[in-house]
């Protein structure tokens, strides 16, 4: 069967699985400027996936600076992503002009691998986009909290989100 989500009220089929909690967290190969970056070069902590169409986008960069704001009090306890299918260029255009320091960007334009593991990639559309998703992975790459968005232009569960993160960060 497959899972949809809508975009400005329209249904939109997702590639990949339904993530949920006690998932392990896939692997996948992102960019962060011309490195690629799999889950296994992530840090063995509490880590916040938030998934974005594009941060050029108003919901998007509220989103973003949202987490980035509130996961200061995390210090070093966590490691948070912002992943869009923007170029790395764009990504890291966009978090010095809006002063984002708490949050890294990957960017899935490589192969679409996050998308496609994560079951985020939109399908169907001219462009590919990333529905808005979150997704909290523990130290032992189990996932402790998901959350599809079920109207990409709606905003997250910042608060759920941030106390799995909270929680798995210990």
């Amino acid at each position: 069967m497959a899972r949809t989500v809508t975009f400005k009220g329209n249904p939109i089929n997702l590639a990949g699985p339904g993530l949920k909690p006690g998932d392990a967290a896939p692997d996948f190969e992102c960019l962060t400027g011309l490195e690629i970056v799999k889950l296994a070069n992530t840090p063995a902590k509490a880590r916040l996936f938030s998934v974005v169409p594009s941060l050029d986008t108003p919901v998007c960069s509220k989103q973003t600076k949202r987490f980035n704001d509130s996961l200061a009090a995390l210090k070093d306890k966590a490691a948070s992503y912002t992943i869009s299918l923007d170029l790395p260029f764009a990504q890291g255009r966009f978090c010095t002009a809006e002063n984002i320091t708490n949050m890294k960007t990957l960017s899935d334009v490589h192969n679409h691998s996050f998308g496609k593991n994560y079951g985020v990639l939109l399908e169907g559309l001219p462009l590919p986009l990333l529905a808005r998703a979150i997704f909290v992975v523990d130290k032992n790459n189990k996932i402790t909290y998901s959350e599809y968005v079920s109207e990409v232009v709606n905003e997250p569960d910042y608060d759920k989100a941030l106390q799995a993160l909270q929680a798995a960060a210990g």
